[in-house]
């Protein structure tokens, strides 16, 4: 970044705004270099305040919550990288319909556990999620069968040209692990967000998390990782698929490839987002030469990326699945 641009930034933040901030502590994969510039939001007003102000200075604006589902550069960030801690929530009824808002930067998980707390349900499959409100909106995050389209009543997002929006759910054209938001090229950002419940057992929600709990536990790997690596082709299973190839404990530096569920890559020792970006190449490869097609990537890259990476990530999330 410029160091005019730096200097303009500080002089409309001040305090807030922290410089030279290393990303690896703000994802949960643990990898990634330095940002440039950072500025933390505590509520959807701010988020939106902080947004339109870099907006006006003419610089890039990255909005994180979770970090979950993205691999950072090794190289940074040359964005400014705004962290979204809004996390506000209301429940109110409307014409007998139950709705749950929530700002963008809650947890999908407390969300659904705080329906739960007063006995609302439709939630109950986010009470394990990772991720928050803005993620699961943009990327249509899911698990146990339901995905966020199934709740999701509408959002209320940023638009750089539009200015604050809503979308309902047509407008949101959810597909899978996927909505417009994703697709498009256009920047916005999702301030708020609300789902549809209903009066439910409370006991037998508690039961159904628990549920979700021990699969969770028995499938999924334990130690830093960006969730699930690649979507699941049509009729098929991704873990299954690199499994099939022999990749199941590979490793590049400190990365591995899980060897309980050949979907996931933990960082198991200061593996390198190189060391991630290795692997992810590895599996498409391998299950490109086996069975004649390239896996559907659900996370993001961000930051500085060589172009050539960028444009072999691209090949990955655009080519047939049966190609």
């Amino acid at each position: 970044m410029l160091e005019a641009d730096l200097k303009c930034l500080q002089e409309i933040f001040g305090d807030r705004l922290q410089e030279n901030i290393q990303m690896k502590n703000y994802t949960t994969m643990q990898t990634g270099g330095f940002a440039d510039a950072l500025l933390i939001a505590q509520d959807a007003q701010e988020l939106e305040a902080f947004t339109s102000q870099v907006w006006e200075l003419g610089l890039p604006v990255l909005v994180l919550g979770s970090g979950s589902n993205i691999l950072v550069s090794d190289a940074g960030i040359r964005e400014v990288v705004i962290i979204n801690h809004a996390h506000n929530l209301s429940i109110h009824s409307y014409q007998g319909n139950i709705q749950v808002t929530a700002e963008s930067g809650a947890m999908m998980s407390k969300v659904a556990r705080q329906a739960i707390n007063r006995q609302l349900s439709g939630l109950e499959w986010a009470a394990t999620l990772p991720g928050t409100v803005g993620g699961a909106v943009y990327g249509n995050a899911g698990c146990f069968g339901k995905e966020t389209a199934d709740n999701f009543i509408q959002a209320e997002i940023l638009h750089r040209k539009q200015g604050k929006v809503v979308y309902g759910k047509e407008m949101m054209a959810f597909e899978y692990r996927s909505s417009i938001l994703k697709r498009s090229s256009e920047e916005c950002v999702v301030l708020a967000a609300s789902f549809s419940v209903q009066p439910g057992d409370y006991d037998e929600m508690l039961q159904k998390i628990e549920t979700y709990q021990e699969r969770r536990q028995k499938n999924q790997p334990f130690g830093p990782s960006m969730g699930s690596i690649f979507r699941n082709p049509q009729n098929e299973k991704a873990g299954r698929l690199i499994e099939a190839v022999g990749l199941k404990g590979k490793k590049c530096g400190g990365a591995e490839i899980s060897d309980q569920h050949a979907n996931f890559i933990i960082n198991t020792s200061g593996g390198t987002a190189q060391d991630v970006w290795n692997l992810i190449q590895t599996i498409e490869n391998a299950v490109h030469q086996k069975f004649g097609f390239f896996l559907h990537p659900e996370i993001q890259l961000i930051g500085d990326w060589d172009a050539k990476i960028f444009q072999e990530f691209e090949t990955y999330q655009t080519t047939q699945e049966n190609a």
